[in-house]
């Protein structure tokens, strides 16, 4: 694996800082641009890393076990540079050829695209702009509609895509949240912005630009295994925190906390479970891109794998930070102790629809042999 350490040291460092200013500070930024961990997954044609589906979600898990605002930023930076991958050269050089390139966005078609012969005018507001604050281009998932507001669709089949918009992005003031505070993902708007018809991506894997077998996985299934990852990067961290403590003598004790057995067995538990769901995310995705190379397309048995073990990193972080924060007793509700704000961001995390509950229920009514409908995976 790949060393971020100097990133995710950076990261730590104005952890505070990022959550005190709601973004993502210029000196964290910088670094993660410099290190080139902002385009680990643009493709190599715009100065990206083109890299394993692996490697960008260990950076993520690396970077969020500093600051989790950071890693975040991370995870929607690279999720939304596989799109590069669907964009013309021209309208990929002009949005992520430039080495300083970050983009973000809300997928889902909330807004819409009046297509026209060569342009298109998008109007729209999306919620959740993650890396707003830092981001060169933003974008939106839109709607293709006619002058009067038709439905129509594209030569390609699509009737949705993914619209960049490099310019003309009103950012609203609505990011007063829990946890994740230094993500900046506040709604963000155009009002009737023109922009080119090769602004506008189709989501479909099948339609690319650039051939390879990082782009022939779905954006939301890698959206959904960056968001799990930046939790273990959160788990790991509480775990490292509680280890700290172990000379802490809770009230009413004459020992120390790391000789109290409960904590011990607490602080074991959170551990294994964290590894545990490192070893099937490295395993199901290892699994998944060696099936790619060979046969060009990720198979229905591999989404599923794929997206079953997202959710059960997802599930198994919430569950060893939980661990960690009580057994550290009063301790960790001080602002000054990490653990606070890694209970928090992990929680705001575990909201997001990539990893929610009701993505078990296709998994598992797959399982039992019955009809499933698998395209929400």
């Amino acid at each position: 694996m790949t060393d971020w350490g100097r990133a995710a040291a950076v990261a730590a460092e104005f952890a505070e800082l990022t959550e005190a200013d709601g973004a993502v500070v210029r000196q964290v930024v910088d670094q993660l641009v410099a290190d080139g961990v902002m385009k680990l997954w643009v493709p190599a044609r715009y100065g990206g890393g083109e890299a394993h589906l692996q490697v960008g979600l260990d950076a993520m898990a690396v970077i969020a076990h500093g600051c989790g605002s950071a890693g975040w930023a991370v995870m929607i930076a690279n999720t939304t540079g596989l799109l590069a991958s669907r964009l013309s050269r021209p309208a990929g050089e002009l949005l992520f050829g430039d080495s300083q390139a970050i983009c973000g966005g809300f997928a889902p078609p909330v807004g819409t695209a009046i297509i026209g012969a060569t342009t298109a005018r998008v109007t729209g507001q999306w919620p959740w702009g993650s890396g707003s604050s830092h981001a060169t281009t933003m974008g939106g998932g839109v709607r293709y509609v006619d002058g009067a507001g038709t439905p129509v669709e594209l030569a390609n089949k699509s009737r949705t895509g993914f619209a960049f918009f490099h310019g003309g992005v009103e950012l609203l003031d609505t990011w007063d949240v829990a946890g994740m505070q230094g993500t900046a993902s506040t709604d963000y708007r155009v009002d009737d912005v023109e922009i080119p018809l090769d602004h506008i991506v189709p989501l479909d894997q099948r339609v690319l630009e650039i051939d390879a077998p990082l782009y022939r996985f779905s954006v939301f299934g890698a959206l959904a295994l960056g968001v799990s990852m930046v939790m273990v990067g959160l788990g790991e961290r509480a775990v490292e925190e509680l280890a700290k403590l172990a000379e802490k003598v809770p009230q009413g004790s004459g020992r120390g906390l790391g000789e109290r057995a409960t904590a011990q067995v607490e602080l074991a538990r959170a551990d294994a479970s964290l590894r545990a769901a490192r070893a099937l995310v490295t395993d199901v995705v290892g699994t998944a891109w060696d099936d790619v190379v060979v046969t060009g397309r990720v198979s229905d048995a591999n989404r599923i794998a794929l997206r079953l073990a997202a959710n059960h990193a997802a599930e198994s972080s919430v569950a060893a930070v939980g661990r960690c924060y009580k057994t550290a007793g009063g301790a960790a509700v001080y602002k000054r102790s990490p653990l606070q704000r890694v209970f928090r961001d992990v929680h705001v995390a575990a909201q997001h629809a990539m990893v929610s509950e009701r993505i078990y229920e296709p998994i598992g009514r797959h399982r039992f042999g019955l009809d499933t409908d698998l395209r929400p995976l």
